[in-house]
Formats: C-alpha cells, structure tokens, sequence
C-alpha cells in the first residue's frame, strides 16, 4: 500500500561528482556571511510563540527576482540628483540605476533603498542583510540588463511583516539573509555535467523541463520544508537532471514529484523527495527518491538518489 503524502504534482531539479552536493558555477559568487547587523532586522529568525517566548527559526531557500524600490519621495530625489552627477548618457533607466548605486560615492542609496524579493511575479520578501557588507550582493542582483530567465537565490531566516512605511506601504514579510547567488536558467544548465550515455540535444531539454516544473510549482515561497528541499535540489544536486534525461529517453513521463517525511526522521527534520515517471507506453510507474536535511538554515544532501519502493 502507498505512502500518504503531500503531493506536488509537476516539478524539478541538480549533482556533483565526489559528495554530489557541489554548487554548479553560479555558487562561486556566494559571499560568507558574517556578524549580524544590529539595524538590518533584530527579530528576524525569531517568532514570537504564543506564551510570550520565542520558536524556532523561520528559514527560507527561496527563487526568485530581487527589485530595488524607493520607500520614500525623498530617497527617489536624492537619487535622481546622484544620477544627474553620473554619465548615464546612452543607458537605459535599469542600466543607469545599477551604474549610480554600484559607484561607492552612491553606497549610502543602496542602503537606503527597498530591496523586495518577487516570485513567479508576486511580491513576497522585503530582504536585510544580516552583514552591511553583504549589500554588494544585493546590488549585483540587479542586472544591467534583465532577462526573462535571471534568477536569484536567496537564503536566510524569515522575520515579522513590515512596518507599512518601511517600503511605501507593502507589508510582507522581512528576511535577513546569509546568502545571494544570481544567476540565469540557461547558464546552470550549461553547468550540469551531460551523462555520458545522453547527447546534448536531449539533455537540455530534460534538464530545463525539470528546472522549469519545479520553479511552477504552486505556493513555493521557499519557506516551507518541501520547498526548501525542493530549490535546494534545484540548484545544488545535479544528478536529478541526469535522471530526467535518462527516463525521458526511455519514453517516460515526470508525473509527480512529491515530499515525504523521511522514516530518517528523529532529532533532525529530514524529508525525503520523490521523483514518480510513468512509462507512455505501459503506464508503468518508476520511482526514484533523494533525503535532504532541511533542520537548519542550510540544507543539506543526507542519501544520493536512488531507486523508491512503496511500503
């Protein structure tokens, strides 16, 4: 008899060679993070429990696109003097904005302005760095030039809703975050090691269907444990996409993906992720399965992927 489950119908994810849990390159623009900053979110993290104490930790793995916003009239003159200063002849509004703030006389706009997270086009964080140095992340995450397909990482620990004058009025909830990378679809494709066995031509496709159904999936702000496991697979574990591309060219269908807690469960919160293909031919169903460890603000791989037995 079937598992019961949460489901999570039409989804994806990526590997690497020794621990298979090795960032593609887009990882390389992961800064450390440091000290936490006093002025950037003092409750972030924390929630208040219902007696007055505090619980756990909030965290979110979430993908998205990060937007700088001016939360005041007065921060928007300010900036159109520093870019009235600057040679922005010949760039576009996106382009003059990313020069004006990338220029170190202009940092103290950076700091001032509102940096929202936005996924599948809705607005859902306002993010703070824990560490002020970490505002170069931010600030490389708005590309000159944006593309349909740009995507942006964020990691970090979910505070309270904010304030209604924080950012002009959206009140969504604050995260401080550890971690910013950028990067675009098509370049962590072109990241992944294509299997042997698989042609080029078949494995893009594969690879870019998995990675688009995952980032369609409904409600996934990356704050939940099925989330987090799911776009830290995403973009970390390679060896989903190598799989996909094995299963399409055996004439199979993704047909689910969904999260169970893992039987591995005791002191860490360990979830296993399920990969369900389904022969076109047959009707047959195959399954796969990989354990993630999503206890703490970090996830991390706990079992490589491998075949899934209903118990």
């Amino acid at each position: 008899m079937e598992h019961s489950h949460t489901e999570v119908q039409d989804q994806p994810v990526t590997s690497s060679p020794a621990g298979d849990v090795a960032p593609v390159s887009i990882a390389s623009s992961i800064q450390p993070a440091a000290t936490v900053s006093p002025q950037a979110c003092a409750t972030c993290g924390t929630t208040p429990a219902v007696n007055g104490g505090i619980t756990s930790p909030s965290y979110i793995y979430a993908i998205g696109r990060i937007e700088a916003r001016f939360p005041r009239p007065s921060v928007e003159k300010e900036f159109a003097q520093a870019t009235g200063r600057a040679d922005t002849s010949g760039l576009t509004d996106r382009q003059a904005l990313q020069k004006v703030l990338s220029q170190r006389q202009n940092r103290y706009l950076a700091r001032q302005l509102c940096w929202v997270m936005t996924i599948e086009g809705l607005e859902t964080y306002i993010l703070v760095p824990r560490d002020p140095a970490d505002l170069e992340l931010l600030i490389e995450g708005l590309r000159p030039t944006p593309q349909p397909w740009d995507l942006d990482c964020v990691i970090g620990v979910r505070g309270p809703i904010a304030p209604p004058d924080m950012c002009n009025g959206l009140m969504v909830p604050i995260v401080a975050f550890d971690q910013i990378y950028s990067f675009d679809r098509d370049s962590l494709i072109k990241a992944i090691p294509k299997p042997e066995k698989t042609s080029a031509k078949e494995f893009a496709p594969a690879a870019e269907e998995m990675f688009d159904r995952i980032m369609q999936m409904t409600d996934n702000a990356g704050a939940t444990d099925e989330n987090r496991a799911l776009n830290y697979l995403a973009v970390r574990y390679q060896a989903i996409y190598a799989k996909a591309a094995e299963y399409f060219a055996q004439n199979c269908s993704l047909t689910s993906v969904y999260v169970n807690p893992s039987a591995l469960s005791g002191t860490r919160n360990v979830v296993d992720v399920i990969f369900a293909y389904t022969n076109r031919n047959t009707d047959v169903v195959d399954k796969c399965f990989v354990r993630v460890d999503v206890t703490e603000e970090f996830p991390f791989l706990v079992t490589k992927l491998s075949p899934y037995y209903d118990r």
